[in-house]
């Protein structure tokens, strides 16, 4: 039976660097998916001003969704790497009403307990999806939604991604939908840009184009050919035993 689902990622090319193949394959599966975008991203491009950025990147999400084939990207407005502890309960309580709203079935997000990770953006947002998959699900919490008709609704299947190896025991193979993701991946210009730029200004001796600096970083194969997205998942079952 098709599902919903929500992508929250608090930047625009961790879509596509992170799930962009999973998100490919649901849709391609019958699912209908949203994107969910934390931050406006506007420290996200090489030489750019704040505003410049976040408007190239607003317009390039948009692309990206479209190609990714989601229905609508909700763009939630914090600033790009200051988001910040006292903003969880406000973050949590409009992902709650979101998740509601549309009524999600599977979120894909960042691990809340992923130990190897310096962008706080990422834990953050984790930490808040966490929770709100969980309340969405409890009629005490924010009772007022019941009367607006966003009935309790958790949140049952979750895969999370993380730079912490030790907790990524669900990969996914999207080698299938492989030439979808270079596609999209090729769509982010702005953030892939920057770091292609970043990459050469720290490797001098080692000069790559875009295109090969996208397909080492972000498309490589293992041994057996395969393009793998790696991810932990917790299903309704792990979420039960959390307190759901």
């Amino acid at each position: 039976m098709p599902q919903n689902f929500a992508v929250v990622f608090p930047h625009s090319d961790d879509l596509t660097i992170f799930a962009g193949g999973l998100v490919r394959q649901l849709v391609l599966a019958g699912d209908t998916g949203y994107f969910i975008k934390i931050t406006n991203d506007d420290k996200d491009s090489y030489d750019l001003s704040p505003g410049e950025t976040m408007r190239r990147i607003e317009l390039e999400t948009e692309q990206v969704a479209a190609a990714l084939g989601l229905t609508k990207v909700y763009g939630l407005g914090y600033q790009n790497h200051y988001l910040q502890h006292g903003q969880l309960i406000e973050l949590r309580h409009r992902l709650i009403t979101l998740f509601r709203f549309l009524r999600i079935d599977t979120v894909i997000s960042f691990d809340p307990w992923a130990r190897v990770e310096e962008n706080p953006d990422h834990t953050l947002t984790g930490l808040a999806v966490e929770a709100a998959c969980w309340m969405a699900g409890r009629g005490h919490d924010l009772p007022e939604l019941i009367d607006l008709g966003l009935e309790p609704r958790a949140v049952g299947h979750k895969y999370y991604a993380a730079r912490d190896p030790q907790l990524l025991d669900h990969p996914v193979d999207v080698t299938p939908v492989l030439a979808d993701k270079r596609a999209a991946l090729r769509l982010h210009r702005t953030p892939m840009d920057r770091m292609w730029r970043e990459h050469l200004a720290d490797h001098p001796d080692r000069p790559v184009t875009l295109e090969e600096f996208i397909e080492s970083s972000f498309l490589e194969l293992d041994d057996h050919g395969r393009h793998l997205e790696q991810f932990r998942y917790l299903g309704p079952r792990e979420s039960e035993k959390k307190g759901v």
